[in-house]
């Protein structure tokens, strides 16, 4: 009975979109068949040492401290995110620095976008973090300055110094969330009113910015790590008809949906999870066709599609400038990363080390899209308090309407 009482209390304490956590609860508790499914494949490869039950154990506390995360977030009244970016801000350009400056690999991948944490002794993709903490900044000063008057000079150092210094410190080892980054900057300075002629000198700035240094690259290319060759490579690879590791990934992933069909060849029958070296992570989406068909790729669409649908609701309730435009900086993330991991699996975009959010393995993504998640919905409960309290001083004035019609209409006047 006690039990029964704790779990409904729980459920109670529970605020904010309902929607929103029924589809991220979904999204989570299916990823468990793609993942043990494609963890068979990193399994083989680590021999004694791996299994597919320890890669799912693994996946599941991934999840139960993501959820963790989702749900403590998700009671910070989310004006209190305001400070925290301007804190967070310099720790993450020191971590950022930290992690590039290492220059190392960790099981064939470059480690200048991961981190070692002592004593816990994992690794932390410190550019997902920043992400989030740049865009929640961003978007703190831009609804500081949108009922003020600037010039573009006065909002060089507060907005744009920050930007172009963290995806600076992003671009070389993960050119696909320094561009993500980007985007969705654009994307706030548009809502949030910034003027647009301003905009444009920035992604001119931003252009100018990335050919320089592709270039310097290309002639120097000692000077970076060795990241940049590979991101400059992947889209040499992706317009031409060489054969590369990359090419080799896209082709098994196109196999893989190909063999799919219809209705899939069935829960843990899938063949390419064998070649596919990322077949749990960033091509998870291909394994999931190839066993579930285009029932199941369309299935985890639409979540995706519904998840966005619920953002932009929680965006049209959001009653200050401040709200909409972090919900657009923590949501709008989570369903570009969705889609780039698909569009590369069908070979729409080249190949981006982009995970499926809360369905692919790999603690960094599902902690920080939990993270996302939670601010998004503090903003949703700040709604619904929103609501209720307007609902009762409503009440209260119908009320007082029935008691008093006198007094008010004399108020009225």
């Amino acid at each position: 009975m006690s039990t029964n009482s704790g779990i409904k209390d729980f459920f109670k304490s529970i605020k904010g979109d309902k929607m929103l956590w029924s589809v991220a609860a979904l999204l989570a508790i299916f990823s468990f068949i793609p993942v043990y499914s494609a963890s068979s494949n990193l399994a083989y490869l680590h021999g004694a040492s791996g299994s597919t039950f320890t890669y799912l154990v693994k996946h599941f506390m991934h999840l139960v401290l993501g959820f963790s995360i989702l749900y403590a977030t998700h009671k910070i009244p989310y004006r209190y995110f305001r400070g925290l970016s301007i804190i967070m801000l310099p720790i993450v350009i020191i971590l950022l620095i930290v992690t590039l400056l290492q220059g190392t690999t960790m099981q064939g991948a470059n480690a200048s976008r991961w981190i070692q944490v002592p004593i816990v002794n994992f690794s932390f993709q410190t550019s997902t973090l920043a992400s989030v903490v740049l865009l929640i900044y961003v978007a703190r000063y831009l609804s500081k300055i949108k009922e003020t008057t600037y010039t573009f000079k006065e909002t060089i150092l507060p907005l744009w110094i920050p930007v172009f210094l963290v995806i600076g410190l992003i671009l070389p080892a993960n050119f696909s969330t320094a561009a993500i980054i980007f985007f969705i900057v654009l994307l706030l300075t548009f809502i949030g009113g910034y003027t647009f002629k301003y905009t444009a000198a920035i992604v001119g700035v931003g252009l100018v910015g990335l050919v320089l240094f592709g270039l310097t690259a290309k002639a120097f290319p000692d000077l970076f790590p060795n990241r940049v060759d590979t991101w400059i490579s992947r889209v040499e690879n992706f317009t031409g008809d060489e054969q590369s590791r990359e090419k080799y990934q896209v082709e098994k992933a196109k196999i893989a949906i190909a063999t799919g069909g219809i209705t899939g060849n069935g829960i843990g029958k899938s063949v390419q999870r064998n070649f596919l070296p990322q077949s749990s992570s960033d091509f998870i989406y291909a394994i999931i066709v190839e066993e579930l068909g285009m029932v199941g790729g369309f299935g985890v669409i639409l979540a995706y599609l519904f998840m966005l649908y619920r953002i932009a609701i929680i965006v049209t309730k959001s009653e200050t400038t401040y709200g909409r435009l972090l919900v657009v900086a923590a949501g709008i993330p989570i369903i570009f990363q969705a889609f780039i991991n698909i569009a590369v699996a069908v070979e729409l975009l080249p190949v981006t080390g982009q995970t499926l959010p809360l369905v692919g393995s790999g603690g960094t993504s599902i902690w920080m899209t939990c993270l996302s998640l939670g601010i998004v919905i503090s903003v949703s409960a700040n709604n619904e308090v929103n609501a209720i309290e307007q609902a009762k001083q409503k009440e209260k004035e119908e009320n007082l309407a029935i008691e008093n019609p006198l007094e008010v209409l004399s108020e009225t006047i």
